[in-house]
């Protein structure tokens, strides 16, 4: 084999590697990333209270002092990117920022796309109605009548799938935001807004004399959690923000922040692997 015949193979074999190496997908672990710029990237709405709501001009709720404890633990910064609830997922999807604060309620089908942060709260759905009007004394009340909800939620899908089994089927109406929803149920345009337990107990709190909670609730026993990337690159994040989360549980971080925004407790599970949906 003479030098011009070796030349050529190692240079044949350097192209070969210079190509396969261009051809394999690049590998950026999102921890690393995230450590080195100090800074978690938080994608929310602010029309979900009070996990994540504006008051007074200022960004505020659960999701806020929970994100900063969860930020402390990983010793990093929250930067937050607030979108309305539709763009949410499909953000977190395309890489406008790591994570997702929402929180959603954790379903069979979301989680065949995503992952889930341990669960931070109860997520059943119950109905908030107008104070006083007695026409809706239990859940099956709401047969034939309009009942809002949040557009692209499990709060509305299980809306739909409850107003359909009652004798008359309900009128369920999408809104952009609760607040919407909550608007036209003060005005007497709807008789009911379906959400999770947590958030409507806060609004009848916070609005006493002007709306109820109905008891008992008509959904499954359902979590909150936050969405996260089935991706490769993102497993050492979700595994630290797991880490946070399950440490702010367990020395009782979790459980006075849940008394302060939601009145009560919950007992959640270290991870949902089979909801009832």
């Amino acid at each position: 084999m003479n030098r011009r015949t070796l030349i050529g193979l190692s240079l044949s074999a350097g192209l070969a590697a210079t190509l396969s190496t261009l051809a394999a997908p690049a590998f950026a672990d999102v921890l690393d990333n995230v450590k080195k710029a100090g800074v978690l990237r938080v994608g929310t709405e602010t029309a979900f209270a009070p996990f994540d709501f504006i008051d007074a001009g200022k960004h505020t709720g659960l999701n806020v002092e929970l994100y900063d404890e969860i930020g402390k633990e990983m010793g990093v910064k929250i930067e937050w990117v607030m979108l309305p609830w539709e763009g949410v997922l499909p953000g977190l999807e395309s890489g406008k920022f790591d994570i997702v604060a929402g929180p959603a309620t954790i379903t069979k089908a979301r989680l065949e796309r995503y992952r889930f942060s341990p669960p931070i709260a109860e997520a059943t759905v119950a109905l908030l109605k107008r104070a006083g009007d007695a026409s809706i004394a239990k859940p099956e009340d709401i047969a034939g009548k309009a009942v809002g909800s949040g557009k692209a939620t499990a709060q509305f899908a299980q809306l739909q799938k409850y107003g359909a089994s009652l004798p008359t089927p309900v009128d369920a109406k999408e809104y952009v935001s609760f607040n919407e929803a909550y608007a036209d149920l003060a005005a007497g345009r709807i008789v009911a807004v379906a959400n999770s337990l947590p958030n409507i107990a806060f609004v009848a709190q916070q609005r006493k004399g002007t709306f109820e909670v109905v008891q008992p609730p008509f959904g499954q026993k359902s979590y909150f959690g936050y969405p996260e990337r089935k991706d490769a690159d993102y497993a050492s994040l979700n595994d630290a923000v797991a880490a946070a989360i399950g440490k702010i549980k367990a020395d009782g971080r979790m459980a006075k922040l849940q008394t302060k925004w939601f009145g009560v407790t919950f007992d959640t599970p270290a991870e949902v692997k089979d909801p009832a949906f």
